[in-house]
């Protein structure tokens, strides 16, 4: 049994020519676009950043008192902190007595020897003088009879060597007295100066340490956090507190394919969406991240691994209202614009 032809109503035949002509509308309007839009920029997010310091100390102790708070503008020099230690009161004391008893032992080594000492060591050195000259006399003496024939050799030769006994014994009174006089040796002295000088820097240590417990500001910032709290224990080289400098700046991650318009000391235009305005950054600032952070090619052929460049830009006054970890908007030079330098005209050269 042979099939019937299908009629086609008017009604479909309207439908079909609608069809069509919306396909070629919408071919029409894939072509145009292909051939006369053109492609917007690149753009590529980064954040702001700043400097920021960590305040800590050279003393454990407990903070005793804080004098700033979170969000506060200081000024280099101002006092951020006390913090109390004990332990340094204590160490200053040993220090200052250390030092007492070493300039008393140098007091008494310049002072030189006692003078009950050299009184007593004159007196036996007056008596060896004394002894001496009596002792010359007999000897001249015995000298003299010997000559005429009155006593023997060696009576003359005992009161010879008698004599030269005394001589020595003066001499060896003189030297005592001598030493009394001078007191300690130089050396003696050079050591007693020592300690002190050493007694000295122990102090000036502790002291430097005491210095250290009330902690200043070493520049110009704002406060961003306060670690510990008040009648807390803090450890040495604990962090206390973070101060933000005023040096505020914008990093980007950028794929190396966009770097042709970003050199050293390149000026660019930036926005920034939380204070709805373009500003100009200068580029200061251009590193390799390394593999790690390379952008991988998603075809085998015909595509290549981009590296990731780490770059920086400063703006060249202070932008009001700028903080850290605001997002900041940065759009390369649109896709077929010409990306020559210009000309002092304003041309392209």
């Amino acid at each position: 049994m042979a099939s019937q032809p299908v009629e086609v109503t008017a009604k479909d035949r309207s439908l079909i020519l609608a069809i069509v002509v919306i396909f070629l509308i919408l071919c029409g309007l894939a072509i145009v676009g292909f051939l006369f839009i053109r492609q917007g920029p690149d753009t590529v997010q980064g954040m702001g950043d700043a400097t920021e310091i960590r305040i800590s100390g050279k003393l454990p102790g407990r903070v005793m008192e804080i004098y700033v708070e979170e969000g506060q503008k200081v000024k280099a020099g101002d006092t951020l902190v006390h913090i109390h230690s004990s332990l340094a009161d204590a160490r200053l004391e040993q220090a200052k007595a250390m030092q007492e008893a070493a300039s008393a032992t140098n007091r008494k080594v310049d002072a030189g020897t006692r003078t009950q000492i050299v009184a007593a060591a004159r007196d036996l050195w007056t008596q060896a003088k004394a002894a001496s000259g009596i002792a010359r006399k007999t000897y001249d003496r015995m000298e003299n009879l010997f000559a005429k024939g009155v006593v023997s050799e060696q009576k003359r030769d005992e009161a010879k060597a008698a004599y030269d006994a005394a001589v020595a014994g003066e001499a060896a009174a003189k030297s005592q007295y001598d030493l009394a006089v001078a007191g300690a040796q130089s050396e003696d002295k050079e050591a007693a100066r020592a300690m002190v000088n050493v007694a000295k820097g122990g102090v000036s240590e502790v002291e430097a340490l005491i210095e250290d417990q009330y902690l200043v500001a070493p520049c110009d910032g704002e406060v961003t956090v306060v670690y510990p709290n008040v009648s807390e224990l803090v450890a040495t080289g604990a962090p206390i507190m973070t101060i933000q400098k005023d040096d505020h700046w914008a990093v980007f991650n950028v794929r190396e394919t966009l770097l042709k318009d970003l050199n050293l000391g390149s000026e660019v235009k930036v926005y920034i969406p939380a204070l709805d305005r373009h500003e100009t950054m200068k580029v200061y600032y251009i590193r390799d991240l390394g593999t790690y952070a390379n952008w991988q090619a998603t075809k085998s052929t015909g595509d290549f691994d981009a590296r990731t460049f780490q770059v920086k830009m400063r703006p060249g006054s202070p932008i009001e209202g700028f903080r850290p970890g605001m997002s900041v908007i940065y759009e390369g030079v649109e896709k077929g614009a010409s990306s020559g330098t210009k000309d002092n005209n304003g041309g392209k050269k």
